[in-house]
């Protein structure tokens, strides 16, 4: 758990899902309350997406290890997989994860604007032809999957993707359609305080 100096403390919202019923953060498994602590000593907030999958820990465990395994162990920037995670949501209308990762748009492209331009129209925000191609591909993954073709892998190598950046780019947009979709039937709620992160 977080360490005696925490400021704040883990609190799992009531509100983080109307759908299904928030569990008390005392009556959490051990690992699990260790890993919410230690979210919430980086964020300064227990975010409600943590809240909502304590539902069920085994869910919880396997849902935040691959979450984890995305973004340590990829050949993306950071910023690119933001990216990914709001032109998605943005077609899935995925409200937490608009407002969530659109925060996480925002820290990590250094960009006060660019999450609500990808959530309105990825294809007019201000990005490099590279990453307009990187979300072309993960929108038709969402949108159309049965029409990917060879075609898409040639686009994303041609734009500078290496082969290993092309499964990440895949990867990223299938667990974020998870996401968005359990999202939307647990009808979870994004925290206050994402909404004016990095602006």
């Amino acid at each position: 758990m977080g360490n005696s100096e925490t400021e704040t403390d883990p609190e799992l919202d009531d509100d983080a899902m109307d759908a299904f019923p928030v569990p008390a953060f005392e009556d959490l498994p051990e690992d699990l309350k260790a890993r919410i602590a230690e979210e919430t000593d980086r964020a300064g907030f227990t975010p409600n997406v943590f809240s909502a999958f304590a539902y069920k820990p085994s869910h919880f465990r396997a849902f935040f290890d691959y979450h984890d395994a995305l973004v340590e162990d990829t050949a993306l920037e950071r910023e690119e997989i933001e990216m990914i995670v709001v032109a998605v949501s943005g077609v899935n209308h995925c409200y937490y994860c608009n407002v969530a990762h659109g925060a996480l748009v925002r820290i990590y492209a250094d960009d006060p604007t660019l999450a609500d331009q990808l959530i309105a129209n990825y294809r007019t925000a201000d990005i490099s032809d590279a990453h307009r191609t990187m979300l072309d591909v993960a929108v038709k993954l969402t949108e159309r999957p049965n029409a990917i073709e060879r075609a898409d892998y040639d686009r994303l190598r041609e734009a500078g993707f290496s082969q290993e950046a092309i499964w990440d780019i895949a990867a990223v947009t299938a667990f974020y359609n998870l996401s968005n979709r359990m999202a939307a039937f647990a009808e979870m709620r994004p925290n206050d305080e994402f909404h004016t992160l990095g602006r």
